[in-house]
């Protein structure tokens, strides 16, 4: 868990904090419990045969009634595929693109889109104009340099709000803009009043900020917070933190600004999704996403990653904000505009997201998914699949294929034409027609009494007999009309 304020760890919360989750859709009774994982210590009284009633299994991720400053269930999306997204290695959006993803975005309902910086050029500029006509429900961002000049562009484009950045770290001072902490917040308090002047949002971020001096960032925080601005941003911009940093440098700036926090992560060691989770434990309000993590370098926080994380902590909730089922088509979209693979270990919609190989995990599954799944698939419009075709396979998994294809084969018949699907997928994977190949030779053989339990060499026969009678009938002439 997450620090408190003296590095001391909080005791572990009990049951009575956890949100309980339903074993297939029953409403089983819950006991008290104090053992380990929730089970019950002791004996209960009350079930007739003198046995303890099971108690409801507990979301280990939910969030905790002690954590009074988690915003896990209460949190707004600032996707930045369009401005962040801008900076992948791979990315060019012509204005059609843009306004595709911009849709895409508002009908899977997050809260605010943000865009390139108007000043960058002309035509990002024009595209800003061209999205904010749109009459989405999302409110439009831009981000741009803390400098009048890029304020001025920004506010007449149309945008619902201004995200304003400057670096703070020592780096970015002596080798990037060459200003002092005097000179930012003086420039800082100007852009801020001008934006705020045209009655729409403005978020004043450092860049840089876990290699920032402390002192000097909650004192640039504490200024913008009290002349008025609506967010103040946090941003791991070298992806050099861990959940344990973010969390303190988001509690520690909780206490001394009342305005809401956005944090920008990137993910160049593999943190950023844990980072935005603990962020948002520690009590920021806003995250920065980009889809598939696009950005620069490696990219930001992934969108689809963070909604499973979240998803995790809170489904329904999630499910309430969010239209999940529209994850993959924005995915699949984005992809296709930077050309790249939606990566095969993608949360949700990687390709083998929701397969199940291994033999007992197969059985858990058909059984009740919940036993190897956090995610429900059909929750994002998907569906889960066993794979059986493999040498892991187990007969849970074949049976209920038999089942599929209408067979009817016993127990011990099962188990014999499993033993055969092992055999021969130590030479070579199976795929799903061949397994089902396999199973209707076997069931026909069965049914027609030259085939048993046990009989090898007459299963290879038929299976022979088969492939033959398919290489006649593929390569006899079509019959002609006359």
């Amino acid at each position: 868990m997450c620090p408190c304020e003296n590095g001391i760890a909080p005791p572990p919360a009990d049951n009575s904090e956890m949100v309980q989750v339903p074993l297939n859709g029953s409403a089983a009774h819950s006991v008290p419990t104090n053992g380990v994982n929730g089970h019950a210590n002791g004996h209960t009284n009350g079930a007739a045969n003198g046995s303890a009633p099971q108690a409801r299994p507990v979301n280990p991720y939910a969030p905790r009634a002690s954590d009074f400053l988690s915003n896990v269930s209460n949190f707004s999306i600032i996707e930045s595929t369009l401005r962040e997204g801008e900076q992948f290695a791979n990315a060019f959006f012509d204005t059609k693109t843009k306004i595709a993803i911009a849709k895409a975005l508002d009908a899977f309902g997050v809260e605010y889109i943000e865009l390139t910086s108007p000043a960058a050029s002309e035509q990002s500029r024009r595209d800003c104009e061209e999205i904010c006509k749109l009459g989405l429900k999302a409110k439009i961002l831009t981000h741009i340099r803390c400098h009048m000049d890029d304020a001025r562009i920004a506010v007449e484009t149309g945008v619902d709000g201004v995200d304003v950045v400057i670096g703070t770290s020592s780096f970015l001072r002596e080798f990037s803009h060459g200003k002092d902490m005097a000179y930012i917040t003086k420039t800082a308090i100007e852009v801020i009043n001008y934006v705020k002047s045209k009655g729409i949002e403005v978020r004043f971020s450092s860049e840089d900020s876990f290699r920032s001096d402390l002192v000097d960032l909650l004192s640039i925080y504490q200024t913008v917070d009290r002349i008025g601005v609506n967010r103040v941003g946090i941003a791991d911009t070298v992806g050099c933190a861990n959940p344990r940093q973010v969390y303190d440098l988001v509690r520690t700036l909780r206490g001394v600004v009342s305005c809401d926090i956005e944090v920008h992560l990137h993910n160049d060691t593999g943190m950023a999704i844990a980072n935005a989770y603990c962020a948002l434990e520690a009590g920021a309000t806003h995250i920065d996403t980009s889809v598939l993590g696009i950005g620069e370098r490696v990219g930001i926080t992934p969108l689809g990653g963070l909604v499973a994380c979240l998803y995790a902590a809170n489904p329904e909730y999630v499910k309430a904000k969010y239209n999940l089922p529209m994850l993959r088509e924005i995915e699949n979209l984005v992809a296709e505009a930077v050309e790249v693979n939606v990566p095969f270990m993608n949360p949700i919609t990687g390709y083998c997201a929701f397969t199940h190989k291994a033999g007992i995990h197969a059985k858990a599954i058909l059984n009740n998914p919940s036993t190897y799944e956090i995610l429900k698939p059909e929750d994002f419009g998907l569906t889960r699949y066993v794979s059986i075709g493999h040498r892991l396979t187990g007969w849970n998994a074949v049976k209920s294929r038999v089942e599929q294809l209408g067979l009817t084969l016993t127990d011990e018949e099962v188990k014999d034409v499993t033993a055969k699907i092992k055999e021969l997928a130590d030479v070579r994977t199976q795929s799903m027609d061949d397994v089902d190949t396999l199973l209707r030779v076997y069931h026909s053989g069965i049914q027609s009494g030259e085939l048993a339990v046990g009989q090898k060499e007459a299963l290879d026969r038929l299976l022979i007999k088969h492939r033959e009678g398919s290489v006649t009938r593929s390569s006899s002439p079509s019959p002609t009309r006359a």
